[in-house]
């Protein structure tokens, strides 16, 4: 593991290995300004020699894979979880504004002139592409950056689908020569129940992925059940199983991918794109294993540096919960407050605190000044401890940060030569 040092100046220097670390704070030449990573600010000028340093950033929809290497070795690796749950809140709030408007308000005319802005996202896909800048340039807050390298992917959902299809097949859906899609499932189920087989009755078509778990209204995710079984699924007496591909986030990174490369040229200097296919090939040269921080690795192309044996982990959590009162009132129609105090005991939600001897972050607070706590793979540590008991180690700032053991890394070799 190494430290890494920030100038007087907040300039990001080479890291370095925690012996010296020691001896800098020690003697009061430098003061700590983050625990994970660990990072220190010397308090006396520099020379602020530094080495070319490769970026490498496997782009992703639900998880980035960052590493920053030199000719030697590996100086930083990291495994990055994006938010998943902004659809399903932004639907929330959606229900909650239409109830509001038509039962407790009086009538007001639609507004349309606020639709549909040219060039504008997705808050969903916005808010990966904001990730994405928002962790590189924590990266190259700490850490000398010289050129960054990012791997953009560009998918073809109906070649997932179907590797055979070509020519005017794109244009011929599965439905194509029907009513709508309903009548298409019905048809291509023979009006039986997939469950019980039954036909002489009442069909419905079902969801197999809930929509409110991210399933989509096409052929594959639809299903031919009679009324009862449906009924038993939806009250959880009856399992259906059966998986379904999502090709979400392959549609994401095909919206994605352009957006965020121009955007990262404005950003920064030296920003070079690579593929797919290219790191997936020097990968099996070199005989790594499939991770998203060892494709980060390959594609900041120092291919005989060590690897670290160190691998970080950030996950980006919901700040605050916007919603301020309970949806339904309770007696006397007073609609109570849904929201604690945002600080509790000098405790926030999502801080980093020490527990009988263990690491972990506070997921739930109480007015009262009781937490719940887990760690950040989502082990209960437990459901109600005072404040009294807790040790801040470090304030939530957008991000839950931990690290763990790096999976092993290839034989070392004496020099890899790749065409």
């Amino acid at each position: 593991m190494l430290v890494y040092i920030l100038n007087k100046n907040d300039k990001a220097l080479m890291p370095c290995k925690p012996r010296k670390a020691r001896l800098l704070l020690k003697e009061g030449k430098a003061k700590v300004v983050n625990r994970t990573p660990f990072i220190i600010q010397l308090r006396y000028g520099s020379s602020g020699y530094t080495q070319p340093v490769n970026l490498g950033v496997d782009a992703g929809s639900k998880y980035i894979g960052l590493s920053a290497t030199t000719e030697q070795r590996e100086l930083f690796k990291a495994t990055v979880e994006l938010r998943q749950d902004i659809p399903k809140l932004l639907e929330s709030r959606r229900s909650l504004r239409r109830s509001r408007r038509t039962r407790k308000l009086r009538y007001r005319p639609a507004r349309f002139n606020n639709r549909g802005k040219k060039g504008k996202l997705a808050p969903s896909i916005q808010h990966k592409i904001n990730s994405h800048l928002t962790i590189i340039k924590k990266v190259c807050g700490f850490i000398p950056v010289t050129n960054t390298i990012v791997e953009t992917a560009e998918f073809d959902p109906h070649k997932l689908k179907n590797p055979d299809i070509q020519g005017s097949e794109y244009q011929e859906g599965d439905a194509m020569g029907f009513y709508n899609v309903k009548v298409a499932v019905l048809s291509r189920d023979n009006y039986n129940c997939q469950i019980c087989q039954a036909q002489n009755t009442q069909l419905q078509v079902h969801h197999i992925r809930f929509k409110s778990h991210g399933g989509s209204d096409s052929m594959e995710n639809l299903t031919t059940l009679c009324k009862d079984c449906h009924e038993k699924i939806h009250k959880n007496e009856l399992k259906f199983n059966k998986k379904v591909k999502s090709f979400k986030h392959a549609s994401h990174m095909n919206i994605m991918r352009k957006r965020l490369v121009e955007l990262l040229k404005n950003e920064f200097d030296n920003v070079y794109e690579t593929f797919g296919y290219l790191t997936k090939y020097h990968r099996e040269k070199l005989g790594i294993s499939k991770s998203h921080c060892n494709d980060a690795y390959v594609i900041s192309h120092n291919f005989n540096a060590e690897q670290s044996n160190v691998e970080f982990l950030y996950r980006k959590v919901r700040r605050h919960n916007r919603q301020i009162h309970k949806a339904k009132p309770g007696k006397g129609g007073i609609r109570q407050r849904t929201q604690s105090p945002y600080i509790v005991n000098g405790f926030r939600r999502f801080d980093k605190v020490m527990y009988n001897g263990i690491e972990c972050f506070i997921t739930g607070k109480r007015s009262s000044g009781y937490f719940q706590l887990k760690k950040f793979d989502g082990t209960v540590i437990s459901q109600g401890v005072s404040s009294k008991r807790l040790r801040l180690l470090e304030p939530i700032k957008g991000w839950l940060v931990d690290w763990r053991a790096a999976i092993p890394p290839r034989p070392k070799e004496v020099e890899v030569s790749l065409p």
